[in-house]
């Protein structure tokens, strides 16, 4: 059903702040930043073989990611698993009992259509599927 770890969603105050750790300390190559107004939030993407590091940066108080922050800190805020179909991908856990928290994939950064599964049912750790748009280009 996933064929790679897509990513690592890292929830961070600041991009700017942690762009030349992961670029210029650990050689990661930078693909870029871009926003997601319907979650809030500024990505910018690091790549580490196939996967990619996914720093998250709140765009307002209200965001998922901020509420985050201000709950646990910094840090690891997802483990996203790649998939060819998410739909599918998302019908299979579902019949498995895993809950979903959104009615259908959405619209995510990077080309890519995402679904989030409720950690309760991912042994505490927030877990994303997500999918690749056929129009989107590869990184």
């Amino acid at each position: 059903m996933f064929d790679k770890i897509d990513h690592i969603g890292i929830a961070v105050r600041s991009i700017e702040a942690h762009i030349p750790l992961y670029r210029d300390v650990f050689g990661m190559e930078f693909l870029g930043e871009e926003e997601v107004a319907e979650q809030r939030v500024r990505v910018a993407f690091f790549k580490i073989g196939e996967s990619l590091i996914e720093l998250l940066e709140p765009t307002s108080d209200d965001s998922p990611i901020a509420k985050h922050i201000e709950k646990y800190g910094e840090g690891i805020h997802h483990l996203a698993l790649g998939c060819e179909d998410i739909v599918a991908a998302r019908e299979a856990v579902a019949a498995r009992g895993v809950r979903l928290l959104s009615d259908a994939p959405r619209d995510g950064a990077h080309g890519k259509l995402i679904s989030f599964m409720h950690p309760k049912d991912t042994g505490r750790v927030l877990t994303e599927l997500t999918q690749r748009k056929p129009d989107a280009e590869e990184h």
